[in-house]
């Protein structure tokens, strides 16, 4: 049967019910959210949904935002569940994620029963009530629709989803949601068995117990953990106790005693043990973030400034924090690539060495005994960790990196043992659990003792570029371009931050150049965390003050030229940007065929940030989109001054959807991909459907509309008035006069029809001008120094 998702209930508007709300009107769909009623005050009339009401619009004031763009609020109805459960009939999937207790649940089961359609969606977002116990006294249509739908806090931002099956759910109900949360909640979604903690909280809360033990076995303070275990192992910022400090230490130790109490298989139930000093923080009430403090406290010094201090396990005192020093860090630091750093954190001789032995042999024991328990899949665990708790890399994945043979001999030696099913995989031949063929990565399936393609991955769903190695049709520095089969050309690069620089610019170049001569189109993105923070700030900084303005201009000219050549090649060329696309990357965009960003791309021209204007294209670009608006029933100097605004005030669009709003994508025509796993195989089909319907190379416009002195009048009043009431700096007002001159064409007499190229030269002759204001150097080394991308 063919299922059709138009309207969803939440039941339940707590921190997770309001942004489980706020996710799924933001792919679309109509929202029912309901909570319990206000309780009456005596005659004191009373909004019987004030409960609901006040959740969701904290929610919509917390940071970050639950919500792609303010209009997602108009697609959520609230109400209570007496006054409104009846509605749930009209609902097609009806979603539970009220307090952790089984009775209530269950309650709530038994209302949504007399009202549900037969044939709905019944889902609840436990973290660790067992699913197929809230089903008890359900009738037999509510238990085949009924299902664990794990989401991770906060929804829109991790990506994990966890889907449940009871023995009783319809084998078509699972591959929905595996499909629906992939495809439209933009989700990795991962099939878990039935047991305490699912997969994720299960490796997770085991890898924190772990550090916490091992924090008293090497004697290491809470300073050495945080500097060993954050981004240094492919790890988040927070590492282990910050991390700790934001869920909540009082959850964490909940979900340690869950699996304590209902595990006694578990091999390793000891790790879950709950420390005596942290058994204290609870009784504290040091529970970290919702209490003000935990393993960190933030205070004021004698000076009044904001100082920040970590706790003492041996006294339980706080005190200031120690920048730690190991050997094998200092070691680490200079690698960039994190396979060949963990390689080197392992092999080191002091006791940071020590530490990384031990969490990873203790680690990959786990991992191994837990596949049949909770997966028969590796790929399952790998997927969970990286989407639910943010690892740059999964735990099998890092055994293949360290030699899973080689290993296994090292955690023998140490006392750690494996499960028997990785020496019957060693003993078939197999070496490692994971490898690519043609693009695809297969596992090892302990269950068929072979290795499997990943569910649903066999097709053209998701395509990873880095998995055509033995594809590579052209390389640099920088670049790799890549044949993605039906004669589409995949272009990425590695640069720190997805900085674009020459070696980019001339792979751009180079994959338009052979797409032109044996494909039919390109396809631009990258993997990691972000597709690019722009235009190599350092090179621009070390050009102007050195004053090697010819240089400076020729790296400009070649930047615009790059660009226009995106947009007028012979071939269609579609960009599929993710995470921050600023900047240069945002006028890559602005110049492509088609863009195909993630819901979660962060775009914006944010170049007057460092006091500077965009000028690789993007200022042209908004010029000409201007003039195409102008049309509308605005005045001309209106649809001006808002593109004129959206530069001047390095506007970002934080969703894909707030991208369009500032007219970065162009409705119509650009496409929001809410996976972003699914980016580069959305855009080669776009390029593939852009060329079969018979793509002709654009003509350069010579039709642009400015509007000269009318418009620089108006734009130039706004700047002068913002001066004078202190809104803005001197620099600032240079820098936004410069923009508005660029953008308004010159100094014409009239209103005039100019070319792209006309407006590019005034667009590099403003840049150039403004690298060599010394206010504008200073901003730039700032950013520099703070090693942070420019925003707004």
């Amino acid at each position: 049967m063919k299922r059709i998702i138009k309207k969803v209930a939440v039941l339940g508007s707590g921190v997770m019910g309001s942004r489980i709300a706020c996710h799924f009107a933001g792919v679309g769909l109509q929202v029912l959210l309901l909570d319990i009623p206000a309780k009456q005050e005596g005659d004191k009339k009373t909004d019987r949904n004030k409960i609901v009401n006040d959740a969701l619009a904290a929610a919509v004031k917390s940071n970050p935002s639950p919500i792609y763009s303010k209009d997602v609020l108009k697609r959520i109805t609230t109400g209570n569940f007496e006054d409104n459960m009846k509605d749930i009939a009209n609902c097609d999937w009806t979603i539970e994620v009220v307090v952790e207790r089984l009775d209530i649940k269950q309650k709530i089961f038994e209302q949504v029963e007399q009202f549900r359609k037969a044939g709905t969606l019944i889902t609840s977002n436990t973290s660790g009530i067992p699913i197929h116990m809230m089903t008890e006294g359900r009738s037999e249509d509510f238990k085949k629709h009924f299902c664990g739908t794990h989401f991770f806090n906060p929804p829109r931002y991790l990506r994990l989803l966890e889907i449940i099956p009871t023995p009783h759910t319809s084998p078509d109900v699972v591959d929905f949601l595996m499909h629906y949360g992939d495809l439209i909640l933009g989700k990795t979604t991962v099939l878990a068995k039935d047991t305490p903690a699912f997969i994720a909280n299960r490796i997770g809360v085991f890898g924190l117990m772990s550090i916490f033990n091992l924090v008293e076995k090497l004697n290491l303070s809470i300073d050495e953990v945080e500097a060993l275990t954050g981004t240094i192992i492919g790890r988040p910022k927070s590492a282990t106790f910050r991390t700790a400090d934001v869920v909540g230490i009082d959850t964490l130790v909940n979900v340690a005693k869950g699996v304590y109490d209902n595990c006694p298989q578990d091999e390793a139930r000891s790790q879950f043990e709950i420390p005596a000093w942290l058994q204290q923080m609870v009784s504290n009430k040091w529970l970290g973030d919702k209490t003000g403090q935990g393993f960190f406290k933030k205070t004021k010094s004698a000076s009044g400034e904001k100082e920040i201090l970590v706790l003492d396990l041996q006294t339980m005192e706080y005190k200031p924090r120690v920048k730690p020093k190991f050997a094998t860090l200092e070691a680490a630091k200079p690698i960039e690539d994190l396979n060949q750093r963990l390689k080197a954190m392992v092999a080191g001789k002091d006791k940071a060495a020590e530490f990384y032995r031990h969490f990873h042999y203790g680690l990959f024991s786990y991992i191994s005994h837990r596949i049949p328990e909770i997966s028969d899949e590796v790929y399952r665990v790998d997927d969970a960790m990286k989407a639910g708790f943010g690892w740059e890399i999964g735990a099998f994945e890092t055994w293949d990196v360290l030699g899973v043979e080689k290993t296994i001999a090292a955690m023998i030696e140490a006392g750690y043992k494996v499960a028997s099913w990785v020496d019957e995989m060693l003993n078939k031949g197999i070496r490692s659990f994971y490898k690519i063929e043609n693009g695809i990565r297969f596992s090892y399936s302990p269950v068929s003792g072979s290795m499997i393609p990943p569910s649903g991955v066999e097709g053209a769903a998701f395509i990873v570029m880095s998995n055509f190695q033995e594809k590579i049709a052209w390389k640099n520095n920088s670049c790799r371009i890549y044949d993605l089969g039906d004669d589409v050309l995949g272009l990425q690069w590695t640069t720190k931050m997805g900085s674009i620089g020459g070696d980019v610019l001339a792979g751009i170049m180079k994959g338009i150049e052979m797409a032109e001569k044996n494909h039919k189109g390109l396809v631009i993105a990258n993997e990691g965390g972000n597709f690019s923070a722009g235009a190599n700030v350092g090179m621009i900084f070390m050009l102007a003050i050195e004053q090697e303005y010819d240089e400076l201009d020729m790296a400009i000219r070649m930047f615009q030229n790059t660009m226009m050549r995106v947009r007028y090649s012979a071939i269609p060329v579609v960009v599929a940007p993710h995470g921050l696309a600023l900047g240069g990357a945002c006028e890559m965009s602005l110049h492509a065929d088609k863009c195909c960003p993630a819901a979660e791309t962060y775009t914006g021209l944010v170049e007057l940030g460092v006091g500077l204007i965009p000028g690789g294209g993007g200022t042209k670009e908004f010029v000409l989109r201007a003039s195409d608006e102008m049309h509308t029933d605005e005045p001309e100097t209106i649809t001006l001054k808002n593109r004129f605004l959206t530069i001047a005030t390095a506007k970002v669009g934080t969703s894909a959807q707030e991208g369009f709003d500032i007219g970065v994508y162009r409705k119509g025509l650009d496409e929001v991909v809410m996976n972003q796993d699914r980016r580069v195989a959305e855009a080669k089909k776009s390029v593939l459907e852009i060329y079969e319907s018979g793509y002709v190379t654009p003509v350069q416009r010579k039709d642009i509309r400015v509007l000269g002195r009318t418009g620089l009048g108006t734009l130039y009043a706004g700047i002068n008035g913002m001066l004078k009431a202190g809104y803005a700096t001197e620099h600032d007002s240079l820098v936004a006069k410069k923009l508005a001159y660029v953008m308004c064409g010159g100094d014409l007499s009239e209103q005039s029809f100019v070319s792209e190229q006309y407006l590019l030269d005034l667009e590099r002759e403003a840049f150039l001008s403004l690298c060599g204001e010394k206010k504008s150097l200073e901003r730039i080394q700032s950013v520099l120094k703070s090693g942070k991308p420019v925003r707004n």
